[in-house]
């Protein structure tokens, strides 16, 4: 093989290199640092508020509030179908409405778009059924003078009181 037999060294870098590399990296660390850092919970905060003791809901309370509320709704369309201001029919779907969406938010079943059927075959309380069936379908949805309201608002009050 015709050539030399010479070892030609490696190319040698300058130290200017190896300083910018770890300069380099210096910086990634303290960046990691300082996110870490400006992330993590505060640790005043967190101990005072494991020595204080917040404010504790009792799953009662909040369904208690829940059927206050509702019932101050039933109350206010009885009031406005008194007073005039709503029609037979227009309070009796009100009220419809309002009963299906507490079961809603009380328990999570699709009342408010469920029919009838729907609701006896997914076996619904009888307060429930009795009130749609009675007070609001017919109401609603046969023709001619609807079913006095105040019937339909103490069904729907029925419902809150009684729902499980």
């Amino acid at each position: 093989m015709p050539g030399s037999d010479e070892l030609y060294p490696p190319f040698q870098y300058s130290g200017w290199w190896m300083l910018l590399a770890f300069g380099i990296l210096a910086l990634l660390v303290l960046g990691a640092w300082l996110v870490t850092f400006l992330t993590r919970p505060r640790r005043g905060l967190t101990e005072l508020d494991v020595n204080k003791p917040g404010p504790q809901v009792l799953t009662m309370d909040v369904l208690s509030q829940l059927r206050m509320e509702y019932l101050e709704r039933i109350q206010r369309i009885e009031d406005d179908y008194r007073a005039r201001t709503l029609s037979a029919r227009h309070a009796n779907f009100e009220l419809s409405k309002v009963v299906r969406t507490f079961v809603n938010e009380y328990s999570g079943l699709e009342a408010p778009v469920l029919a009838l059927d729907d609701l006896v075959a997914r076996g619904v309380h009888p307060a429930l059924i009795d009130a749609i069936s009675r007070h609001f379908y017919p109401s609603i949805f046969r023709p001619g003078p609807a079913i006095d309201p105040t019937a339909g608002a103490e069904a729907a009050r029925t419902v809150v009181r009684t729902w499980h």
